[in-house]
C-alpha cells in the first residue's frame, strides 16, 4: 500500500486514464483507494490530506471516465 496525497495520487494516475488501463475503482472498508488495472495488477492508496466526500467525488469522476466502480 502507497501513501500519498491526494494531488500526488491523481498525478500519478491521470497517465493510465488516457491509456484506459485502469478496469475497476473502489473505496474499501478501511477508506483506501484500490485501483484494478487491465494486467490484473492491484495498487492501494491511503490517502492521508483529504476526507472521504473528496475520495468519492474522486471516485465518481473515474467512473463519468468508463472506469468500473
Amino acid at each position: 500500500m502507497e501513501t500519498c496525497s491526494l494531488h500526488d495520487f491523481i498525478k500519478s494516475i491521470k497517465p493510465w486514464l488516457s491509456e484506459n488501463y485502469i478496469r475497476r475503482a473502489h473505496i474499501n472498508p478501511d477508506g483506501d483507494f484500490v485501483l484494478d488495472f487491465t494486467d490484473g495488477v492491484r495498487n492501494t492508496y491511503r490517502i492521508d490530506d483529504c476526507s472521504k466526500e473528496q475520495l468519492v467525488d474522486v471516485l465518481s469522476d473515474l467512473k463519468e471516465k468508463g472506469v468500473a466502480e
